[in-house]
């Protein structure tokens, strides 16, 4: 089974998982549509998508189908997914009949929505309505569209062309087809590159001449350019925003505007373009000229990362002015980074020190936002209370970096019964990722600069990439020392908040279903939940439950129907979700006088004569509880894997002779006769356990099958000895520790195996209980 079966096979489980707990009443198809549209995000190849499901007259000649629709910040693209679906693990072929059925129905509806009719035919509560008022009646949106993607997405595996461009009422719709093999690929790579080959760009050739630097440098390659205003535009209209480097596209906030400067100089002197523009700064990872090194013939993933504005602007100008630009030309600087190690830093670096003009900080650049990199470390360790629900303490995981969740799973869960104990400790319900603790965040409370609002609930739901943008600039703390584990906890207060708001709410398959604006209302409603409790809410209380009161739910649910309404009857376009975006609607919101009853929630809010004491915890590296953690994972793998990791280092090479002595020999035995570990040991064993995870992960998952060494390879141990440990006592201790969660998941559960039988108290067991009770009695336990 090679890798892109393997993730097929996830991808279908993971379909299936999140399908039987969605709320929201999804088939299969729209979760994977759901799962793809989110990834295509992550990557930066669509913004602000809702999934929506909308079908009629299948097997006719007016067939349309679409699952998902996205519109860019800036109303110049529409996305429109459509989905086929198979529900096997198996890679299946998808025909070009099917395509070409999916190309149909996606292009059929884009038709009704755009010539006005369709928006009539079908009711304000469906999902769709929106999105098909929006494409039939929104001015900015005709004014300003220039690109329609027809995006197909399927799980199987596509080998045929795309299907041709094609225009519809003067709008250019491009089709793409996402299968499987790409899928795998943003999975891997987080975004899939851009090629072109200037000798066939869509049926066009250019001419990009260029020059080399002569100076070596290990780092990078340095080229000077020229390239047309005509291959520039050609460009912007087929790939828009995903040209830019992701970044500076996310918090430079790219509008795509026409820049008067640029416009005047291309209407009314052309000629000069080239030496009033200060050109264009790109990355790329390769570049391919021509014989004689005088031309640019192919580029591979290539970013702009200054120049943006410019490349918009000669775009638009053309466009909408009908101006000519075959006399425009522009200057173009190409580093081409070969190492793909330091690709991101290398890129992220020049995107910071090329937009230097603009207002950014140098922690936007990169999920590796120290601020980030905090929250997430917390979420390892930091554990939930024990609650009358949940007598687990578990934590709530941060995914910094699209995909964490599996990899550790996939790397410390290599044995079932480690799996368990992951899947205990971080339940999926429980992962949350970037862009989802903006949102809860955003929600919670306004922000000002100065005079300024920067932050508000109107603000969350212009979408994830201008909610996130405004998170991280505006609305995360300055001093990293803040975020601490009161910083979480309140997070994760407010994460419980919105989820149950959402809940509440309602989707179109529950009885008590509010309306469609859930991702308007349910923000709006927690902002303004804060205004009228003068944030007084008491967010320590809601952690120490991991859920809210029922009063306070009641009274959500009654503030979520009265701002339903108040949108609905106030709206001054039909539009609701357009102009929930707008601050003018939070601002009307907020003047209204709303039924609210504040003594309903009094036991909700914090007491001021009384309020509870939260101790911060200084210490957030808990290097013991780490130690103790590798040392689980090393004695996790038996003396019989050593064994075959030593074997398959010497064969593959990853492992140097000395590693290969280390494990084969040193690691091996101290596992199989249980002795002591030192720290110089474990260190070494975890850099071997994290090169196995790079490079053969899959011989992990042998752990659970090795376990039992055969009998010949079992230790001679010494006289047993109980370590003055009975099966009473341990029944005793596990009894203790039950509420009080001294011990580790794992040495609790161990000792509740023998108090009820489950294993029997030999000699190695005696002796972990007797480490156990060494730590119980440190903390109060008597025998």
């Amino acid at each position: 089974m090679n890798e892109i079966q393997k993730y097929c096979q996830s991808l279908i489980q993971e379909v299936a998982a999140l399908q039987t707990g969605n709320e929201d009443g999804d088939t299969q198809e729209q979760t994977f549509t759901r799962i793809v549209v989110d990834m295509l995000a992550e990557a930066g190849e669509t913004e602000n998508a809702g999934i929506a499901y909308d079908e009629k007259a299948l097997g006719t000649a007016k067939q349309h189908k679409i699952n998902g629709y996205a519109i860019s910040d800036n109303y110049e693209t529409v996305d429109l997914f459509i989905s086929i679906f198979h529900n096997s693990a198996e890679i299946e072929t998808v025909t070009k009949a099917e395509i070409e059925t999916a190309t149909k129905r996606i292009t059929n509806f884009f038709r009704k929505g755009i010539y006005s009719n369709y928006a009539n035919e079908v009711a304000e509560s469906s999902p769709i309505f929106e999105f098909a008022n929006t494409l039939a009646n929104f001015a900015e949106l005709k004014e300003n569209l220039v690109r329609i993607n027809a995006v197909i997405l399927t799980n199987g595996e596509y080998k045929g062309d795309f299907p041709p461009s094609t225009t519809i009422s003067g709008y250019n719709i491009f089709y793409r087809v996402i299968d499987i093999n790409y899928l795998y690929q943003i999975s891997e790579q987080s975004r899939v590159p851009i090629e072109l080959d200037f000798d066939n760009f869509e049926g066009e050739q250019f001419e990009i001449p260029c020059l080399s630097t002569s100076a070596e440098n290990q780092d990078y390659k340095a080229y000077i350019a020229i390239i047309p205003g005509t291959c520039l535009a050609k460009m912007y209209e087929h790939y828009g925003a995903r040209l830019l480097e992701q970044n500076v596209r996310s918090f430079l906030q790219f509008t795509g505007k026409i820049n008067k400067g640029i416009r005047d100089t291309i209407k009314t002197e052309p000629h000069m373009f080239l030496a009033f523009n200060n050109g264009i700064a790109a990355t790329a990872d390769q570049i391919e000229l021509d014989a004689e090194n005088r031309y640019i013939k192919k580029i591979r993933n290539l970013q702009i990362v200054n120049g943006g504005q410019t490349t918009a602007s000669i775009y638009n100008t053309a466009k909408k002015d009908k101006a000519d630009i075959s006399n425009i030309f522009v200057q173009v600087k190409f580093s081409i980074i070969d190492n793909p190690e330091q690709y991101g830093d290398i890129v992220s670096r020049i995107s910071r020190y090329a937009n230097t003009q603009n207002k950014v900080n140098d922690a936007d650049f990169s999920a590796n936002n120290p601020a980030l990199v905090a929250i997430e470390k917390l979420s390892r360790y930091i554990l939930s209370p024990i609650t009358a629900q949940n007598s687990m303490q578990t934590c709530w995981f941060f995914e910094r970096t699209r995909g964490q969740y599996k990899t550790l799973r996939g790397r410390e869960g290599f044995t079932k019964s480690r799996q368990a104990a992951f899947d205990r400790k971080y339940p999926k319900n429980q992962m949350f990722s970037k862009v989802e603790l903006a949102k809860y965040i955003n929600a919670y409370q306004e922000v000002w600069d100065g005079r300024k609002l920067v932050v508000s609930p109107n603000v969350v739901v212009r979408g994830n990439e201008k909610n996130y943008a405004r998170f991280i600039n505006n609305n995360l703390p300055d001093n990293i020392r803040k975020i601490n584990n009161v910083y979480f906890e309140d997070a994760i207060a407010k994460c419980i908040l919105f989820k149950e708001a959402e809940k509440r709410y309602g989707t179109k398959v529950n009885d008590y279903n509010i309306g469609e604006l859930r991702q308007v209302v349910v923000p709006y409603s927690l902002s303004l939940l804060n205004r009228l409790t003068e944030n007084k809410l008491d967010l320590y209380k809601i952690w120490k439950n991991q859920q809210i009161s029922s009063q306070l739910s009641d009274c959500l649910y009654d503030l979520m129907k009265q701002i339903n309404k108040f949108i609905l009857d106030k709206s001054p376009v039909t539009h609701y979700i357009e102009w929930a975006k707008k601050e003018e609607c939070w601002e009307q919101v907020k003047s209204h006088l709303w039924a609210f009853n504040i003594n309903e929630i009094k036991s909700d809010l914090i007491d001021e004569k009384n309020p509870s004491k939260r101790n911060i915890v200084a210490d957030t590296d808990n290097s013991e509880e780490n130690r103790q953690h590798e040392e689980n994972i090393i004695r996790s793998i038996p003396y019989v894997l050593w064994k075959k990791i030593e074997e398959w280092g010497r064969d593959s090479g990853f492992l140097t002779p000395a590693q290969q002595a280390f494990v084969g020999f040193d690691m091996a035995h101290t596992v199989k006769n249980n002795r002591s570990i030192s720290d110089s040991e474990r260190n070494k064993a975890m850099t071997v356990f994290n090169i196995v995870c790079q490079h053969n992960i899959d011989l992990l998952s042998e752990a659970d099958d090795l376990t039992e060494q055969p009998k010949a390879e079992t230790t001679k141990s010494a006289t047993p000895t109980d370590h003055g440990i009975t099966v009473e006592l341990v029944q005793k201790m596990a009894d203790w520790d039950k509420r009080r969660r001294i011990l580790k998941d794992w040495q609790w559960n161990v000792m509740n195996d023998i108090a009820t039988g489950k294993k029997v108290l030999n000699d190695r067991l005696a002796w972990g209980c007797k480490q156990n009770l060494d730590i119980l009695k440190k903390h109060g336990f008597t025998e």
